[in-house]
């Protein structure tokens, strides 16, 4: 079966607010009928693209209610109010209770569930009788049965609930079960697939035509270029209204008002983090040539929408009155950088107060030895906020850290710090202060002339000036000598000194980074195989160097970030060699108001080929309130992970969830965005860590 297009995002237990809002006069929800096409499509909803209907199979009386969906936008609310009784307040005091009773409890009475439409395409309409005259016969329709993502049904269970909604279709429509989490995966494993046909999930996301990226609205200038080359020629001319489609963005992409991917990439790339970062957006449109050839869409001046469950382009009659975006008229703010002669030190001595003497990258990291460490932490907070009609999630956190339900306060918090310390450590190394740049800057007398003349061309605006001005800078920065004083206090800084240090990894940590508005995702270097001491000072030359590329200085001034104001400090660690690396940020980047998932890729080896789109990554979501994960892509990998290590990504996600508690500041909905690897014995140590933009 070839599929063309992926199933909506399951619609599972009520997430927030109180139960009984006012209902249409008109519910067509059917109880015991046959499923046949035209019924399904006067119940329907639309999700993602996709029609889809919830079901609810009664066990104790045989039969089954189909919702309406327009009436009935939850499962819960129904079976509580229509069938058992319950008044909408008594649900709301107890709804944790009912939900446990119809989606964990092995002898419920209610199976859950939802049917999508999807089309199988192809099919000669003369000979099959099951084909969709809405599609002109062309195009045969089958269904997908899921459950929520939380639902924990049985092996058996599962093929109950199947084989009841099987009988009661009309027997043309095919139906497959799709696993709604790694759970059901593992126990459907030893069932036939003759008795219950099944499709997983990334069978249906990998073939889908438009994929929300970053949620969004841009009216711009759609400017597509089919090939890297073309893009390079004219990258130069490229502005804040353009909107710049090709199949895979660079990293060094301007800012501009939307992206648009046509081929596939990952949420947690660069790009798409530079695009959460601008609040621009951003999504996979595989049939953009289509659009362009019909719509005449090239160069056009168009309407660009991005939401959950959809994706537009709209041709616009006219050229549209713009104004200057707000970024062009609120300039980001950087702390003042502090130049005082401090000394390097290692990351564990570092905190987040030390980010205007060493740079953002590595504040954060010494905050997270901090965290790690025995202190008094509390990282229980995102579980402890209201989330209607629930008081906290507080009573979910025990069940996934394993302690008693009772469990709360200091007891909690402490049981959380331990799972966090138990599943991972915080990486070993040391920062180079803004001070060492200072010094090092100072002590080359080409390089104030040219940097004052770079500040003259930024603030007369003479773009063509810009970028060879950076270069000449760069330049002198990469092959000026460091003064033999300074090179043996970084050579120092190494305990082993680096002869002794094997091989090593030098990162950048700049002021100018992982602010609010203003990531800078993939805009200055790291160097990630350093060997001896001239690998190492060319490596922190280059890092140096990396503050003044004509990408990095353009966005900066495009941001309102003067030039001085900017600072670079290195990180130096050793290399620690990964079987697996990667990305998650502790939110569903395509679906904002989901609280409850961690989105997570991964790859074999370190992260950079996740965040650099160089490859495919799996692709994970996992559910930190009720638990449970499930796949949602295998990338350009053939297989899915094994169970074991599945489920330590799921220890892996819960803990990035618990660490946002600390890192988030007054808001502990502020998601993080955390790359980290997975050495050769199943350990997980975090590379970087630092606030996602959202």
């Amino acid at each position: 079966m070839s599929i063309l297009v992926t199933t909506p995002a399951t619609p599972g237990a009520r997430p927030d607010g109180p139960s009984g809002a006012p209902r249409p006069a008109a519910d067509r929800t059917a109880v015991g009928e046959q499923l046949s096409l035209p019924l399904f499509r006067t119940l329907a909803g639309t999700l993602a693209g996709h029609p889809y209907l919830k079901v609810v199979v009664d066990r104790a009386e045989n039969t089954w209610h189909l919702l309406d969906t327009a009436v009935h936008p939850f499962h819960v609310d129904y079976l509580a109010t229509r069938i058992l009784g319950m008044r909408p307040a008594e649900l709301d005091a107890r709804l944790d209770a009912v939900n446990a009773s119809v989606y964990t409890d092995p002898g419920r009475r209610f199976l859950l569930g939802v049917l999508s439409l999807h089309t199988d395409p192809g099919t000669d309409p003369g000979t099959d009788p099951g084909t969709d005259p809405g599609t002109g016969g062309r195009e045969r329709p089958f269904l997908v049965l899921e459950t929520t993502e939380a639902d924990t049904m049985s092996g058996p269970l599962l093929e109950e609930f199947y084989t009841s909604v099987r009988h009661r279709l009309d027997a043309r429509l095919p139906l497959l079960l799709k696993p709604a989490n790694h759970g059901q995966e593992h126990e459907l494993a030893t069932i036939s697939d003759v008795r219950v046909p099944r499709i997983h999930s990334h069978q249906l996301f990998g073939s889908r035509t438009r994929t929300p990226l970053n949620p969004g609205t841009a009216v711009g200038r759609l400017r597509y270029f089919r090939t890297a080359d073309a893009y390079a020629a004219a990258a130069g001319d490229l502005g804040w209204s353009d909107i710049v489609a090709m199949p895979r963005l660079p990293d060094d992409v301007p800012r501009v008002a939307g992206f648009i991917n046509t081929a596939p990439t990952t949420p947690l790339s660069h790009t798409n983090v530079l695009a959460s970062g601008w609040g621009i957006p951003n999504a996979v449109v595989r049939d953009l040539d289509h659009l362009i050839a019909t719509d005449g869409l090239d160069g056009a001046w168009v309407r660009y929408e991005v939401r959950d469950d959809d994706i537009t382009l709209l041709r616009l009659a006219q050229a549209p009155t713009l104004s200057t975006p707000e970024w062009h008229r609120q300039p980001i703010r950087v702390l003042p950088p502090r130049l005082a002669d401090l000394p390097a030190l290692p990351l564990h001595r570092l905190r987040r107060t030390d980010q205007d003497g060493y740079g953002t990258k590595a504040a954060n990291l010494g905050e997270l030895h901090h965290v790690l460490g025995d202190h008094d932490v509390d990282l229980t907070a995102f579980h402890g906020r209201p989330r209607p009609p629930r008081t906290d999630l507080h009573t979910h956190l025990t069940a996934r850290l394993g302690v008693a339900p009772t469990t709360r306060g200091a007891e909690l918090r402490a049981a959380a710090s331990a799972f966090t310390r138990a599943t991972v450590a915080a990486p070993d190394g040391v920062a180079l202060p803004f001070a060492f740049q200072h010094r090092f800057l100072a002590s080359c007398p080409a390089v104030r002339p040219s940097i004052d003349e770079l500040r003259a061309a930024l603030e007369r605006d003479e773009t063509g000036a810009i970028d060879p001005l950076c270069r000449t800078l760069q330049h002198l920065v990469r092959h000026t000598p460091i003064p033999d004083g300074l090179a043996r206090r970084i050579t120092a800084a190494l305990p082993a000194g680096p002869e002794g240090a094997g091989r090593l990894v030098v990162r950048s940590s700049s002021n100018a980074e992982d602010l609010p508005g203003f990531s800078a995702a993939g805009v200055y270097d790291s160097v990630t195989d350093v060997r001896g001491t001239d690998q190492l000072l060319d490596a922190v030359r280059r890092v140096w160097a990396s503050l003044y590329s004509p990408r990095s200085v353009r966005l900066r001034h495009q941001a309102g970030i003067p030039l001085d104001d900017a600072r670079m400090g290195v990180i130096i660690q050793r290399y620690r060699p990964a079987d697996l690396g990667g990305v998650l940020v502790t939110c569903n980047p395509t679906r904002r108001a989901d609280f409850r998932n961690v989105c997570l890729n991964c790859s074999p080896g370190s992260p950079e080929s996740v965040v650099d789109g160089t490859a495919l990554p799996l692709q994970y979501l996992y559910n930190t309130v009720e638990g449970g994960g499930r796949t949602v892509s295998l990338g350009s990998c053939a297989d899915d992970l094994p169970a074991g290590t599945r489920q330590r990504l799921a220890r892996l996600a819960l803990a990035g969830r618990l660490l946002q508690s600390h890192f988030s500041d007054d808001d502990v909905d502020r998601p993080l965005d955390v790359e980290w690897l997975m050495t050769d014995q199943g350990a997980f140590h975090l590379v970087q860590i630092r606030p996602y933009a959202r």
